[in-house]
């Protein structure tokens, strides 16, 4: 079985999440048509955006099942992009902590998508 290195989300509104995600991800997407979107990260992973109308089969029913998460290297970073992302005005359901895991927090995109953030615990 191949690495899977692409991760789709369903979303109501395409070019209210491009311009969400572009801001978040400080890039534009590779491919933007008015029901889907691609970009590709650093890490080279491909994240789409797709109209969940126009997913077939039919989206039934959406949600929340997972998170998308962007490990940082420590806990100042971490502590960083909150108070950014809080500046811009994201929903925040969890102030940085400490985990078992690590330093974290977690907002909500557009869709009420997971975002977590976190550094991983030191060994």
């Amino acid at each position: 079985m191949p690495d899977s290195n692409f991760i789709i989300l369903y979303v109501e509104n395409p070019s209210h999440s491009v311009e969400f995600y572009s801001t978040l991800l400080e890039k534009s997407p590779v491919e933007n048509s008015p029901n889907f979107a691609l970009f590709v990260l650093d890490s080279g992973m491909k994240f789409g955006l797709w109209q969940k109308q126009d997913v077939q089969p039919a989206v039934e029913t959406l949600g929340i099942s997972g998170e998308i998460a962007f490990p940082l290297p420590d806990k100042a970073e971490v502590s960083r992009i909150y108070h950014r992302w809080q500046d811009r005005g994201l929903t925040m359901i969890q102030e940085p902590t400490a985990m078992e895991f690590g330093y974290t927090f977690v907002s909500l995109d557009p869709d009420g998508n997971r975002l977590r953030v976190f550094s991983p615990a030191e060994s």
